[in-house]
């Protein structure tokens, strides 16, 4: 009964920090931008996809955190919580900016260990 509680608050947590990075990516906020712009080295209309691209697929996670959390999903949105924040200081922000997104990765790793990691290839879907 208390891992569920637990789970849930996880996957709330979860919700928020995708549902509001995709708010702000589809909002094209400046500083996403300049970041995408500055790893990637792409042109500002390239950027302005990528990140429409991304705010999509930050939303689809949202709700996925609320609806079906499966396990491939959670070691994804660790991964993305850990690229993103790595993303600061390549940018050129300090290396506290990545330090303080810590929890973007251990809130869905958190989510994984309490779901159970999986011994068959199929589990990673439930």
């Amino acid at each position: 009964m208390e891992n569920k509680k637990i789970g849930w608050i996880l996957r709330i947590a979860l919700f928020g920090e995708f549902l509001g990075h995709g708010i702000f990516a589809l909002q094209l906020k400046q500083s996403f931008l300049d970041m995408i712009i500055s790893v990637l080295g792409v042109s500002l209309v390239s950027a302005q996809k990528i990140l429409i691209i991304i705010g999509a697929m930050n939303i689809i996670v949202a709700l996925f955190a609320l609806i079906y959390p499966f396990r491939l999903m959670l070691i994804w949105a660790s991964i993305w919580g850990f690229a993103t924040g790595l993303a600061r200081p390549l940018s050129g922000d300090p290396i506290w900016d990545f330090v303080e997104r810590w929890a973007n990765i251990g809130v869905p790793l958190a989510l994984l260990y309490i779901k159970g990691i999986p011994k068959k290839l199929k589990d990673w879907f439930k």
